[in-house]
Formats: C-alpha cells, structure tokens, sequence
C-alpha cells in the first residue's frame, strides 16, 4: 500500500486490518498503582484483574509529540502518511499528534504527512479505516483520500450502551450516591459522540437492560435511513455473546451491507465498564 495509515490506543481494530493495511498504532499510556502500562502492551485479562485487584481504575494519558514524532520519522520518507487520530472531544492525542507532525516536518519538510481528527473512538476509526481501504482499492489519491476522509468524519455517528455504571463510579464521573440510586432502579446510559465537539453525550437514561438495548438499536434508524451500502462496526467490552446477539438483532432490523465486531482494547473498556457495546456507521 502507498499510504502508511497510523492511528493510537484509542481505536479498536480488528486483527484482519492490520494483516491488509499494516497500520501502525501509537499507545496510550494506562497508570496503574504499580506501574505505567502501554495500550497495546497489557493483555485485557490482566487489565481486568488489575481492576478487581486495586478497585481502581488507570489513570490514562496521551503519547507525548516526541512518542507522534519517532513513530512518523520510522516511515520511509517518500511514504505518505494519514494519522487518524482519536477524538480531540475527549483527549490530547490529537494535538500531541500534530506537534509531532510538525516536528518531523521542521527537518524533513518535503514529508506529507496529514492528522485527522476523527470526532469519534474504538470501532468509529475501525470505520474510517475500512473505508481508507476501500478508497485505495479505487486508486484514490492521497489528496482525494484525505478530502473523502475529513468528509466522512462529519458523516459518522458512533452510539454506546454502558451494562454496568461501575466503571463512571470509579472513575469519578458519576458520584458514588447517584450510581448506588441509579443501580438500584436499574438504569442503562444511551451515549453518543458529539457531532461538533466529539466529546461524549447522554441522550438517553433507560431503566431495564431489554428496553436500554431495544432504544439502542432504533437510534440507527434515527439517524440513518439508507442502510445496502453502509457497513455498521460494533465494539464490545469482555462480552462477545451479548455483542453478538445484539448485532444480529441490528442487522435483522437494517439491512447493512456488512458488520464487522471486535473487542475494545484497555482504553475504551477503562471509560466504558464490562458489557459496554459501542457502534459506528456513516450516516449519510
């Protein structure tokens, strides 16, 4: 492939890409009480254990410019590359990212070398890549490529469904006395990534498992109508039978062209808890 296409530890990529696109990924970093972990360096049953362990979540940060910097200056030079980054809504990746870029470029300034905020996580930037992919086989250009991508990012809607609010508790995003109310009556968060900001919202607070993945699946139809040449990826936190249940019941309802499941790695399933399912697919 002419193109390097990178991304961070905040994408969620099948196996299969990285066997035809060979994407070069830039880890997160995870802290730990004993110790700083790379995402892509920790196992996810260690992950787990570390959690029950300490009753703590890692405290997760961005790769530092110089990390975006070596990784950019390891790719051959006439190589152009397209960095899709994770969310600006939601970390500093992306602007680490683009130092990074400019560093190289203060010493190599014939590289091409483009960052793309994705306003999207985990199986979102799974979608944009497989669209890359797609793009290259019909010989786009790099320049067309990059145009078609920044066009797809604002066509890209990505929905959650957290099982558990264990994870927002631990993590201070939900205080302790509104997720021990919110367990008790059983509520299930709808969550959907911020068309503008790319930060996460609320959009819905369900009572009940069934009816909480039931609003999940009709928000699809809200927001996308035409479904025969899309595909939907879906990502899913340490439950594949549950995801895959649930993916079948989308695609018995829309009839996308093709679905492609994979589990979160430690980032997304630090945010999203066990059972978090988390979808993607292009709204226009």
């Amino acid at each position: 492939m002419n193109i390097q296409f990178m991304t961070d530890g905040g994408a969620d990529i099948p196996e299969h890409f990285h066997e035809i696109m060979d994407i070069i990924i830039v880890p997160l970093y995870l802290h730990f009480k004993d110790g700083e972990y790379k995402t892509g360096n920790i196992d996810m049953t260690t992950f787990f254990q570390k959690i029950k362990e300490t009753n703590e979540l890692p405290q997760s940060a961005a790769p530092s410019p110089h990390d975006f910097y070596e990784a950019y200056k390891k790719v051959d030079p006439t190589k152009p590359i397209i960095m899709l980054s994770l969310t600006k809504g939601l970390s500093s990746t992306y602007d680490h990212a683009v130092l990074g870029k400019d560093m190289l470029l203060e010493e190599e300034p014939e590289r091409k070398i483009t960052v793309i905020n994705t306003k999207t996580a985990s199986c979102g930037i799974a979608l944009l890549l497989h669209e890359s992919f797609q793009k290259v086989k019909e010989n786009y250009s790099y320049e067309e490529l990059v145009n078609h991508l920044e066009e797809r990012v604002e066509q890209t809607t990505t929905l959650f469904v957290l099982k558990t609010l264990e994870n927002l508790i631990l993590g201070g995003r939900l205080d302790r006395v509104r997720g021990a109310i919110a367990k008790t009556l059983n509520i299930k968060l709808l969550m959907k990534a911020n068309d503008e900001r790319g930060d996460i919202d609320v959009i819905e607070k369900v009572r009940g498992n069934k009816k909480a993945i039931n609003r999940f699946i009709e928000q699809i139809g809200i927001h996308a109508k035409q479904f025969e040449d899309k595909i939907i990826t879906m990502t899913h936190c340490n439950d594949e039978n549950r995801a895959k249940k649930v993916l079948d019941m989308i695609t018995e309802k829309y009839p996308f062209k093709d679905a492609i499941l994979s589990e979160t790695g430690p980032l997304i399933s630090t945010y999203g808890g066990e059972g978090a399912l988390v979808i993607s697919f292009f709204n226009k």
